[in-house]
């Protein structure tokens, strides 16, 4: 398998775009308690370098892994999934 192969996916929904060619990507996740076994709903934000500002808010989004941007970005959009309505 090439490096390309093994890069991380994430689908999530836009939740800011003020900045240029960037966007804030919120992903939802479940996860279970250690000690308490419940399920437990953990959302994670990734800022994703979209070089077409093409995502809005609201827009679902699938962002891939990439090489280190700027401080804060190590995602990039790869496609948008769903437009906002």
């Amino acid at each position: 398998m090439t490096d390309r192969a093994r890069r991380k996916t994430r689908v999530g929904i836009v939740v800011s775009d003020a900045r240029d060619k960037t966007v804030t990507v919120e992903v939802a996740d479940t996860k279970r308690h250690p000690k308490y076994g419940k399920t437990v709903p953990v959302r994670t934000r990734f800022h994703a370098h979209d070089e077409a500002n093409d995502a809005n808010v609201g827009d679902t989004v699938r962002i891939v892994e990439t090489r280190p941007l700027s401080k804060t970005k190590r995602w990039r959009v790869s496609d948008i999934v769903e437009r906002a309505r």
